[in-house]
Formats: structure tokens, C-alpha cells, sequence
């Protein structure tokens, strides 16, 4: 299987081409970065520190997409948005880790999936989809005296806030309570807030140091607190993820998946 991989020079970029590197059955078609990055025309084992492989970092994501069976993207909305199109005019199946999407630029993602196979996730961790189904299912079993809140910690450099794997709790627990996430979410306080209202899903956001990636759920009462948590140690897990997406992905048919449907998990 042909993988390519937009924004390669990165640190993301540069963990999926390792893994790719290790995963049997996958190859590397090749890698994009900005016009006039030092990493044009490099080779992209070379780039890890491996032996060379015979692709290279170029400029033209066009060209990529129609190099590869599977294109994986970390990189930022617009970009993202962007090679959302390529894929739908080449065909071209689509693994999307890009958090914080406008809703013009999801819109752009999905309209992609009716000429290729997309799957999208706030993230592509194992260990972070079973933590999203578990806060759907708690949430469906306990009512709305339970209060919901979602805690969340990366690092310095994160660009976005909440971040996408929050959302994704959020949005779960609000699927399994049924009502409609974005007329109860409550993304920040400040000043005066007044009561807590009833049935609010609240967040809050912590940056700091070079923290991966730390989510909990808190499912709190009068005298009793649930919490379930997630703790990324490495970025590794989202790297692997996003390669057993792309390999899964390519053998599908055009439509918008999610990481539930290539774990086989039932929403």
C-alpha cells in the first residue's frame, strides 16, 4: 500500500514515516512540505535516519495524491481543507488527524468523502476510542443529576483549544445522554458564571511543558465522583494509529469513516 504524508518534516510527520517504515504492507510513496523548505528532495528514510528508500520530500501535494493509495494529513485546517479536495479529484483515500476545523473547512472534508474514502478522528489512538465509547456509555446510564465535565492537558506549542480528542468526549457523552452537544457545551469560564446549569457539558483546557496529551471525564454528584482518563505518553500511539487507518482505509469504499469503524467498535 502506497502512503503518503503531507507536512513530513514535522515532528508528527517525521514519526509516520518511521512507522510506516515498520508496518508491514506499507510503503512510502513519498512526503510534502512548504515551497522552499530545506527538506525538498530529500529522501524520506534518509530524513528519520534510515536507510533511503527511494522516495522523496516534494512540494506539490497534487503530485503526491496521485502517487499514493492513501494520503495521511496531521497538518493544519486550511491545509487539511485543501488536500481534502485533491483526494476527491484523484480519487485518492484520505486518513485526517487535523483538530480544530472550522465548520466551512469540515464541510470541505465530508464533501471529499463522496469520491474517496476519508476516515477522520480528533485521534487515533486505541486507547483513546475505547475512552470515547466508554463516556458515551456512562453517560447513557446515569442521569442529569451527574454533572459532566472534560479536563485536558498538552503542550505549549498546541494550537488549538479544547482540543479535538476533548470534543470528541464531549460530543460522545453528549450522544449517550441525547441532547445536542453544542447547546450544552460550556467551552470556557471567566468571572461571574453564576450556578452551574443542569445537563452542561463543561471543559477545561490546560497547556504546559511537553505533555502529549492527558484527557479525563469527570461524571460528578453530590458525594460521589466517576472520573475515566487517558494518558498519552508518546505520539507514537497516534502515528500507528493513523498508518493501521491508512491501510484499513484503502480498501474501502468512498464514504466518511471515523476510528470506530476501523476498530470495528459499535457507536
Amino acid at each position: 500500500m502506497n502512503i503518503g504524508i503531507v507536512g513530513c518534516g514535522g515532528r508528527m510527520g517525521r514519526m509516520l514515516i518511521q512507522t510506516v517504515l515498520e508496518t508491514p504492507g506499507g510503503t512510502l510513496a513519498g512526503g510534502t512540505e512548504q515551497p522552499g523548505s530545506p527538506f525538498i528532495g530529500q529522501d524520506l528514510g534518509l530524513l528519520v535516519g534510515n536507510d533511503s528508500v527511494g522516495a522523496v520530500v516534494m512540494d506539490d501535494a497534487r503530485a503526491l495524491f496521485e502517487a499514493s493509495d492513501v494520503v495521511i494529513d496531521f497538518t493544519v485546517p486550511a491545509a487539511t481543507a485543501a488536500h481534502a479536495a485533491i483526494a476527491a479529484e484523484t480519487a485518492t483515500a484520505m486518513v485526517i488527524g487535523t483538530t480544530g476545523l472550522t465548520p466551512e473547512q469540515q464541510a470541505d472534508v465530508e464533501a471529499a468523502s463522496h469520491a474517496a474514502p476519508v476516515v477522520q478522528a480528533g485521534n487515533m489512538s486505541l486507547g483513546v476510542n475505547l475512552l470515547v465509547g466508554l463516556a458515551q456509555q456512562v453517560a447513557a446510564t446515569l442521569g442529569v443529576e451527574f454533572d459532566i465535565e472534560v479536563v485536558e492537558m498538552h503542550h505549549k506549542h498546541k494550537i488549538d483549544a479544547p482540543s479535538g480528542t476533548a470534543l470528541m468526549l464531549g460530543k460522545a457523552a453528549a450522544q449517550g445522554r441525547g441532547i445536542d452537544h453544542d447547546e450544552h457545551a460550556v467551552l470556557s469560564r471567566e468571572g461571574h458564571t453564576g450556578a452551574r446549569p443542569e445537563g452542561a457539558i463543561g471543559y477545561a483546557t490546560l497547556r504546559g511543558g511537553d505533555v502529549v496529551g492527558d484527557h479525563t471525564v469527570t461524571f460528578a454528584v453530590e458525594n460521589e465522583r466517576l472520573e475515566i482518563s487517558h494518558k498519552a505518553q508518546s505520539r507514537q500511539i497516534f502515528a500507528r494509529g493513523a498508518v493501521h487507518a491508512a491501510l484499513w482505509s484503502a480498501r474501502q469504499k468512498p464514504g466518511f469513516y471515523t476510528m470506530f469503524d476501523v476498530l470495528g467498535i459499535d457507536s
